[in-house]
């Protein structure tokens, strides 16, 4: 029994030394490393947005008109739907 707990010590040892060893040294903080990350990212964004195979005019809209003619069509049928579950509801549960 005793080896055991002299085993979970010296793991928690070992463990706290590692952790003080992999603190990196301090030296002088650079400012300019800190914008210049975000400037390289809307740099490597634009670049990125010049490869984009973009849609056509005419594309775009028969897309859009097909996104919005499916969603009036979802939504008349789910409204339909419903009216005809809340007259079933009201007719057998409520008694009207």
């Amino acid at each position: 029994m005793p080896s055991s707990k002299r085993g979970i010590a010296s793991a928690r040892r070992a463990s706290t030394s590692t952790k003080r060893a992999a603190v990196p040294a301090k030296g002088p903080v650079v400012a300019v490393r800190r914008f210049g990350g975000r400037f390289r990212f809307v740099g490597d964004t634009i670049a990125e947005m010049k490869k984009v195979t973009w849609l056509t005019r005419r594309e775009a809209a028969y897309l859009t008109g097909l996104v919005l003619l499916v969603a009036v069509s979802v939504g008349v049928v789910l409204g339909l739907i419903d009216l005809g579950l809340s007259g079933l509801v009201s007719r057998f549960l409520l008694g009207g």
